[in-house]
This record gives C-alpha cells, structure tokens and sequence, in this order.
C-alpha cells in the first residue's frame, strides 16, 4: 500500500493525489487545466503538418533543445510576420 496513509481520527485510508483531484475537479482548476492541454497542442501539429517537421535530425538533449529552439523561433518569426502582414493590408481589423 505505497503511498497510503492512515488517518486515525476518522479511521480512514487516504491516498496523496486526493488533495490534486480536488484541486482539479473545481472549476478553476478545471479552467486551467483546459488552457493548459489545449495551448502547446496546436503549435506542434502545425510544425509537423505546415512544417513537414516529422523527426529530429540531431542527437543528444543539447542538440534536441538546440533544434526545438530554432524550430520555435521559426514559428514565432512567422506568425509574428502574417501578423504584421494582416496589420498592414488591413485584413481582420
């Protein structure tokens, strides 16, 4: 029973990640956790889908975080740069 503990006043098993379940089950909790899933997910499918990025083509976590690094600028540079685009000819305004 790893993880357990036994609370003697209300003679009941508890187990730790009770405390986090709460947490996440209100309704702040479950906003959060919401933003939290849904915010990375959208940048990695346009890297492998708009950006035909498939694999890594270094190894070696320094070099991974290297390649993540420049893929991410790249992403940023250019949604910075349709931004800029749209402001200009005036589209979405």
């Amino acid at each position: 029973m790893d993880n357990w503990s036994y609370d003697e006043a209300s003679e009941t098993w508890h187990y730790p990640g009770g405390q986090a379940r709460e947490l996440l089950q209100s309704e702040e909790g479950y906003k959060l956790s919401v933003r939290r899933m849904i915010e990375p997910e959208s940048v990695f499918g346009q890297m492998k889908s708009n950006r035909s990025f498939r694999r890594f083509l270094l190894r070696g976590l320094p070099k991974v975080s290297l390649e993540v690094g420049w893929l991410s600028l790249a992403h940023n540079l250019l949604k910075w740069a349709t931004t800029k685009e749209k402001e200009r000819v005036g589209v979405g305004i």
